[in-house]
């Protein structure tokens, strides 16, 4: 008998194929189509361990995560171009056929960040926002209504038509900044931050992932936070996976994997007070639990992962966290 695990490898393998094959990646039904049967196929709750698959897959899966990249890219300009048509655009968000999800991401990014943090953050820079940040425009508008939000990405077309969402509402126009730059060049300027929050989509494979992060943690301010966005399970044939043992100098406090539509993990991490602290010297053994006063744990040094179940359909997320696996013996 076939198991689920070989089912689920052939059925994106498949889908790789016909998406490779396409001329164009920009939204039209028959790409929208693929790249909606590839989401659903990714989405079912089989677990998967992708580092564990022969090369030719893992080769696949790294091609066809460019591919999402790309295609990602040109659904948001699509969607953005047609948003900034309007007079008011944040009044026709809805129009954009994942909104709904990027409510619930930025509602858990959020309570997840609440958590940990003691006061509300003067200033937040996402890196890789995009023709079409809605998660800066969610986080700004819905829960952070005083944060200032600097949007860092290295394409000017894209933050040209992101300004042009935000640019004739009042209460946001002054709150999102928008900077072209590569965030590799970016320096003593991310000291100013509280709190720095990295796509999933920058840094496509491991190397260049987690040369970011090491940028991040060279030059963001001691004891900021760090929100990414990572992948697991079959999810992960979709975006990068960031480990908790890829963030040198930073402690990791908690993983988050969504089981429901949001698509990614998030993971949340502070910098070392100390910069002579690195990952590799942290305790091997879990620190500290659920009993403490800001609710948050400290991972164990090894590649460790804390599971969460539908966090989105409850008050308190913290209640669901369950087990903490060692995924490296």
């Amino acid at each position: 008998m076939v198991c689920q695990e070989e089912l689920l490898v052939e059925k994106v393998c498949d889908l790789y194929d016909q998406i490779s094959s396409l001329e164009s990646l920009k939204p039209c039904k028959n790409v929208d189509m693929l790249f909606t049967q590839l989401v659903l196929t990714c989405m079912a709750p089989i677990p998967i361990d992708v580092t564990k698959l022969n090369k030719s897959v893992q080769e696949i899966r790294s091609k066809l995560i460019r591919l999402c990249g790309v295609a990602e890219g040109h659904l948001e300009s699509h969607y953005s171009t047609i948003l900034g048509s309007y007079e008011n655009p944040l009044e026709h968000l809805h129009i954009f056929p994942y909104y709904n999800n990027y409510l619930k991401l930025g509602l858990l990014e959020f309570n997840i960040l609440s958590q940990h943090i003691t006061n509300v953050p003067n200033k937040i820079a996402f890196v890789g926002s995009g023709p079409l940040p809605l998660t800066s425009i969610v986080l700004a508008s819905k829960h952070l209504v005083s944060t200032t939000f600097h949007n860092y990405d290295i394409d000017p077309l894209a933050n040209s038509y992101a300004q042009k969402l935000v640019s004739n509402d009042p209460g946001l126009s002054n709150r999102m900044v928008f900077h072209t730059n590569d965030i590799l060049d970016v320096t003593k300027e991310l000291e100013e931050f509280e709190v720095v929050y990295l796509a999933a989509l920058v840094g496509m494979d491991k190397e260049s992932k987690n040369r970011v992060i090491d940028h991040l943690a060279k030059y963001m301010a001691p004891g900021a936070f760090l929100m990414l966005r990572s992948a697991h399970g079959a999810r992960a044939f979709l975006y990068p996976v960031v480990e908790p043992c890829d963030l040198r100098g930073f402690e990791v406090l908690s993983v988050f994997h969504p089981t429901d539509e949001v698509i990614n993990s998030v993971v949340i991490a502070h910098k070392y007070d100390d910069p002579m602290i690195t990952i590799h010297s942290s305790s091997s053994s879990l620190e500290q639990g659920l009993g403490n006063n800001n609710n948050s744990m400290i991972l164990p040094n090894k590649c460790s992962e804390i599971q969460v179940f539908n966090p989105l359909n409850h008050g308190n997320m913290i209640e669901e966290l369950t087990t903490v696996e060692e995924q490296h013996s």
